[in-house]
């Protein structure tokens, strides 16, 4: 069974805004899925990182997942109650519900990775029995793997955070050899 790993939008903008999309495409080896709000939102996220535009247009997230419409309330349930979407931005967290959604009812998505850097889905995930990784995580599984340097994997999140992004960083490189 293929444990599938679904990065949501603030993963992608992290390694996105210092030029890393490749180092986490390798990292993901072809496991990468991802639901169509979050496809929806990398897109929109390109008009400031341009380089986001190549996730869909190179294809290693796959197509995006798309929710029927006889699951859309039951993602809608979600997003309203378990991440304070509301009516009047019907976007807001939709690709967190969809996600989820994807993985505790879709065949074939049971044991799936969430990754992402929004500590109250990660937080709502893991109550539920989700493993959830962190850019952080990501970074060491890429040590683990030889994808990236515990030094270099230290110093790219350091600049992910210098670029603005809000995201957990290690107290040092020896960190990521974990």
């Amino acid at each position: 069974m293929t444990s599938w790993w679904f990065p949501d939008n603030t993963v992608l903008c992290n390694f996105a805004c210092v030029s890393a999309l490749s180092l986490l495409e390798r990292i993901l080896d072809g496991r990468g899925r991802w639901a169509e709000a979050v496809a929806f939102e990398a897109a929109r996220s390109a008009r400031i990182l341009p380089s986001l535009i190549r996730v869909e247009e190179e294809g290693w997230l796959g197509e995006p997942l798309e929710i029927k419409e006889d699951q859309a309330d039951a993602v809608e349930r979600v997003r309203r109650a378990a991440f304070g979407g509301s009516a009047s931005a019907p976007l807001q967290h939709l690709g967190e519900a969809q996600t989820l959604h994807i993985l505790r009812h879709w065949p074939g998505y049971g044991g799936s990775l969430w990754l992402s850097d929004d500590r109250a889905a990660c937080d709502h995930a893991r109550r539920l029995g989700i493993t959830t990784l962190e850019t952080q995580d990501v970074l060491a599984r890429g040590c683990s793997t030889h994808e990236i340097s515990s030094t270099d994997a230290y110093k790219l999140i350091r600049e992910m955070r210098a670029a603005g992004r809000s995201l957990s960083i290690p107290g040092d490189a020896s960190w990521f050899l974990r």
